[in-house]
């Protein structure tokens, strides 16, 4: 125990440095999904057709175009994982090393397990082929390992004691917490809009690969319709939230950041109608991917910056609440 301290105290880090850690593992862990679905969507998603190795014989790829889409895919989860050891690390190097935050600790513990997970799940989606199913699961958990190296970074800048002053109106912290949930479920009936959808992630290495179609002919157009008309919600929602924690007088941060998310997802909207009525051209599915991305991080914003919910005035009524609530 004595060693590991003092391999600690020599190693330690101030808060600042672990801060920019952090900030460099989010946005290796964004930048990852941006090359991830241009791998796919330039069809080279098994360009390795393999996994672990590249192919049957060797762990590099050969020359072709989408051999090296796919592989410098690859090769970027390296870098990927050095970024999120290293925002780990810095949760255990972090002065006073005799004092380690637990949530940092626990938030930057998931980071490499996370990364891990990933390249598993990765690896699967290549040897089923890019089945549907595999492909979904690897977005969405790239959007939950984004809530964990944002909230890593987010509350890296500040002190236990600030961050259990950050508090909103009960009303507004529900309502913050259902919009992230209903947003999650938006992006996850994006990702079955896109695997019943022309984009198979294969189609200029030759390889068949199924689709979603439970719906037959139909299942795209539903699917897409679907998801269209829940973020159609999110975006009311999005706009309601934050008219309410204006009339709340909620932090500037939270108001900042529901604004710029609400512009966010307008941008999403745009970009959605165009590729449905362009017939989705890969160059703006991607973008749509990659706004997307941005627009959950900013979600994942929202719920940190409205905080815990202010306790309820003593004595106070239930019905005393709902009034409260309503004026």
């Amino acid at each position: 125990m004595r060693r590991i301290q003092h391999l600690r105290e020599r190693f330690a880090i101030d808060p600042e440095t672990h801060t920019r850690l952090a900030l460099v593992a989010l946005v290796l862990l964004i930048l990852i999904v941006f090359t991830g679905s241009a791998v796919r969507l330039t069809g080279s998603g098994l360009g390795c057709p393999t996994w672990p190795r590249c192919t049957e014989s060797s762990l590099y790829t050969e020359l072709s175009t989408h051999g090296v889409i796919e592989f410098g895919n690859r090769v970027l989860t390296f870098l990927v994982s050095a970024g999120a050891i290293a925002a780990a690390l810095g949760s255990f190097l972090r002065r006073p090393v005799d004092m380690v935050r637990r949530d940092l600790a626990w938030l930057g513990v998931l980071l490499p397990i996370g990364v891990v997970t990933q390249a598993v799940i990765g690896g699967l989606s290549v040897l089923y082929k890019l089945a549907p199913g595999w492909v979904m699961v690897h977005y969405v958990v790239s959007m939950l390992i984004l809530i964990a190296a944002f909230s890593l970074w987010w509350r890296s800048r500040m002190e236990p004691e600030a961050i259990a002053e950050i508090r909103s109106d009960r009303t507004v912290v529900f309502a913050m917490r259902a919009l992230v949930v209903w947003a999650l479920g938006a992006i996850a009936l994006g990702t079955a809009s896109t695997a019943a959808g022309p984009h198979a992630g294969a189609s200029r290495t030759g390889e068949l690969v199924r689709r979603l179609d439970f719906w037959g002919g139909e299942t795209l157009r539903n699917l897409i319709h679907t998801h269209g008309y829940l973020a159609a919600a999110l975006g009311v929602g999005t706009v309601a939230c934050w008219w309410l924690a204006r009339r709340r007088g909620a932090r500037a941060e939270l108001v900042r950041t529901l604004t710029i998310t609400a512009l966010l997802l307008a941008a999403q909207g745009v970009l959605g109608i165009l590729q449905y009525q362009l017939e989705l051209p890969s160059e703006i599915v991607w973008l749509h991917v990659a706004v997307a991305t941005l627009t959950w991080v900013g979600y994942v914003h929202v719920w940190a910056a409205a905080g815990s919910p202010t306790a309820s005035p003593a004595g106070s009524s239930g019905h005393d609440r709902v009034r409260e609530s309503l004026a």
